[in-house]
């Protein structure tokens, strides 16, 4: 099956060995994002501005492969710590809606360099 990159002008940078995302048949798998800027560099913020951050540039990704939020089937969560679970719930609701994706969430594996970081497949139907 062939591997398609997902590039585009908004899609952030990285200087680790990966793609953003990548099309495979019909779906889309994109790396794991996390609260950084357009050239890869870690953006340290409090837990809700990092993890909106993370999600935003997932949007970014999802959008230069012509999809959205409403098209992703799985999503996997990586929250820092338990205490910003609750938060992390509320701020999730802002970015998907019913019905919701598959989605694992796992906490306390970050270290103290991300707060948060999320990964999905999406399902390109066109």
């Amino acid at each position: 099956m062939e591997k398609k990159v997902i590039r585009g002008e908004n899609v952030p940078q990285s200087f680790l060995p990966f793609s953003p995302g990548l099309k495979c048949g019909d779906f889309v798998f994109i790396s794991g994002q996390a609260s950084v800027d357009s050239s890869g560099n870690i953006v340290k913020d409090t837990f809700a501005a990092e993890c909106r951050r993370s999600f935003e540039n997932l949007r970014l990704i999802l959008q230069a492969a012509g999809l959205g939020f409403e098209d992703v089937v799985q999503v996997r969560n990586y929250v820092g710590k338990e205490e910003y679970l609750a938060e992390f719930n509320a701020i999730y609701k802002e970015f998907f809606n019913d019905p919701y994706p598959a989605r694992t969430t796992l906490i306390g594996c970050l270290g103290e360099l991300l707060k948060f970081e999320v990964d999905v497949v999406a399902y390109d139907k066109r």
